[in-house]
């Protein structure tokens, strides 16, 4: 019998995508044997980046993995995972408070398609502090992103956050 090949999709917003979400990425990358990198155009969040920019910047992070692929999507996250034949998700781990909000996902989306599972993963320990949320206030606030960042996004974070003004 042939074994199964165990896909799992890395929803989010990755606006931008930091070192956090490169790190758990590249654990992943050796955990499955494909991961999809789902972008999301959440209409719930005002972005920095476009979605296709940070569609765009995830590919090129991500250009030298032979199982990693990345698209964007629209809509609930369950029909994404439908769609693509799936039926798990990774989610990193930081804090305590953000396991509150992602066990109440994971119970929800649960909920919506019953063979939904969420693997929780948490970041190594230099990039347990990082959020995008910081990222973009850092660089709204003229700071230095360098250290959280790949050095393309740096590039594209200047460049749309200059567009803001």
């Amino acid at each position: 019998m042939p074994k199964k090949q165990s896909v799992v999709i890395f929803p989010g917003t990755f606006d931008p995508i930091t070192l956090g979400h490169q790190d758990l990425v590249e654990r992943a990358a050796n955990l499955f044997d494909k991961i999809i990198i789902a972008v999301a155009d959440n209409i719930n969040k005002k972005t920095v980046l476009p979605q296709d920019e940070r569609v765009k910047l995830c590919k090129n992070i991500f250009k030298d993995f032979d199982n990693i692929t990345v698209c964007g999507f629209k809509g609930l996250l369950v029909n994404f995972v439908k769609a693509n034949n799936c039926n798990t998700i990774i989610r990193g781990l930081r804090v305590i408070s953000d396991f509150e909000y992602e066990f109440q996902l994971a119970n929800m989306n649960r909920r919506l398609k019953s063979d939904f599972e969420t693997v929780f993963l948490t970041p190594s320990e230099q990039y347990s502090f990082i959020s995008s949320t910081m990222v973009r206030e850092i660089a709204a606030l003229g700071g230095n992103i360098e250290a959280f960042v790949a050095p393309e996004v740096v590039v594209a974070m200047t460049k749309f956050m200059s567009n803001d003004s």
